[in-house]
C-alpha cells in the first residue's frame, strides 16, 4: 500500500495564521448549588491574560537511575483588566448592596463564570478570518489594587484589574471511551467548528430576543456545563 509523501513547507499563503483582540465579555453570577444565573454583557473589558501553573515535573530516582517523571495537576488562572465591571459583580468582588448605590466591602466573594472572544487573523483576510471563544468555569476573584487619581491635562480613564482563580468542574462524558479530567476551561475555534453548532452554543451563552410573529418566548443567556456543551458539539447532524 503506497502512502503519498510530502515535503514540509513554510509561512504557506493563507496559513500565517494569529490571535489578537478581546471582545465579547460575558459574566454569569454564581447561583450558590454549582449552576449560574442569567449572564450579562462586560462592558469596557481590555486584557484577558491566562497564566496556567502546575503541569511541572516531579522526577522519581529509584535503582540509581530517574525511575519515573510525574506531572502535577495544571490549574487555570487569568487576570481580568477592564474599565468598568457589571454590577452583578459587585458580590464576586466582596461587595454587598445594602441600600441603592450603597455598598459594604470586605464580604464573602462569590463564584462566577465567565466568557469572552479574541479574533483569529491570517495573511489574506486579516482579522475577518474566525475568533476564538472561551469559556471559563467557577472562577474567584482576588481583592486587587484600584488607584484614584487627579485629573490633569491628559485624562486617563483608571482601569481595574482582577486576578482570577478557578476550580475545575466535572466532565462525565466520555470521549473516545475515557473519561476527561476535571477542567476550569473550554475553548471553541470558529475556523474549525460546524457554524450551526456554534450558532447553537452561542444562543444559549448570550440569549436571544423575543419574537412575537412566531410566538418564540425567546431565549434567556446562560453559562452552560461542560457536558451540555459536549452534547451540543457532538451532535449528529
Amino acid at each position: 500500500m503506497s502512502t503519498t509523501k510530502k515535503k514540509i513547507r513554510w509561512d504557506q499563503i493563507g496559513e500565517r495564521k494569529f490571535e489578537t483582540g478581546v471582545s465579547n465579555g460575558v459574566l454569569y453570577p454564581g447561583d450558590g448549588s454549582g449552576g449560574y444565573k442569567s449572564g450579562v454583557a462586560w462592558n469596557g473589558l481590555t486584557n484577558v491574560q491566562e497564566s496556567p501553573s502546575g503541569a511541572e515535573p516531579n522526577p522519581i530516582y529509584a535503582d540509581n537511575i530517574k525511575y519515573l517523571n510525574l506531572m502535577s495537576a495544571e490549574e487555570y488562572a487569568a487576570t481580568i483588566e477592564a474599565y468598568m465591571a457589571p454590577d452583578e459583580f459587585a458580590e464576586c468582588d466582596g461587595s454587598k448592596e445594602i441600600a441603592p448605590g450603597v455598598y459594604a466591602g470586605q464580604q464573602n466573594r462569590k463564584e462566577f463564570g465567565f466568557a469572552y472572544k479574541s479574533l483569529i487573523g491570517n495573511d489574506t483576510e486579516g482579522t475577518d478570518y474566525g475568533y476564538n471563544l472561551y469559556l471559563v468555569y467557577r472562577c474567584l476573584a482576588s481583592p486587587s489594587d484600584k488607584d484614584h487619581s487627579s485629573v490633569n491635562e491628559s485624562v486617563d480613564p483608571g482601569t481595574l484589574s482582577w486576578e482570577v482563580s478557578t476550580t475545575p468542574v466535572e466532565i462525565n462524558t466520555l470521549i473516545d471511551g475515557k473519561k476527561l479530567k476535571p477542567t476550569a476551561t473550554l475553548k471553541f475555534d470558529s475556523t474549525k467548528i460546524d457554524a450551526k453548532k456554534l450558532a447553537a452554543l452561542e444562543e444559549i451563552l448570550y440569549g436571544k430576543d423575543p419574537s412575537t410573529p412566531d410566538g418564540d418566548d425567546g431565549v434567556e443567556p446562560r453559562l452552560p456545563l461542560p457536558d451540555e456543551v459536549i452534547k451540543i458539539m457532538t451532535a449528529e447532524g
